[in-house]
């Protein structure tokens, strides 16, 4: 069970030109703005920046799927065949996150809020 797609995470190369284009894009300042992630919120979404990206295997934006049990999810969609591309990894603040790439090559990311 989801709670639908509700964080997308960009790959950068540039953190500070994507700073300037996703500031320029969303009209609003990051809340959280470190060398290793910035992230904004807006209309609902969270949206990161993730200078690192590109060495974990994101070939482009991956949208990530809140669920409940990010570790049975995972499993699961491992069962089913999709390739673990991160562990399941807790970034702070109650938060796990872990991505995966189904059979076509498409990004999918879990994300668990395990403090509400």
């Amino acid at each position: 069970m989801t709670a639908g797609v509700q964080t997308i995470m960009y790959p950068v190369k540039d953190l500070a030109r994507a700073k300037a284009i996703f500031g320029a894009l969303l009209g609003v300042e990051p809340y959280a703005d470190e060398p290793y992630y910035v992230g904004y919120k807006d209309a609902g979404q969270d949206v990161g920046l993730d200078p690192n990206g590109h060495a974990k295997g994101m070939t482009g934006p991956v949208p990530y799927w809140h669920v409940e049990d990010i570790r049975v999810t995972r499993t699961a969609l491992l069962e089913a065949g999709a390739e673990s591309l991160q562990d399941v990894q807790d970034v702070g603040g109650g938060r796990l996150i872990a991505f995966l790439k189904d059979p076509e090559g498409n990004m999918i990311g879990l994300l668990q809020d395990t403090e509400k």
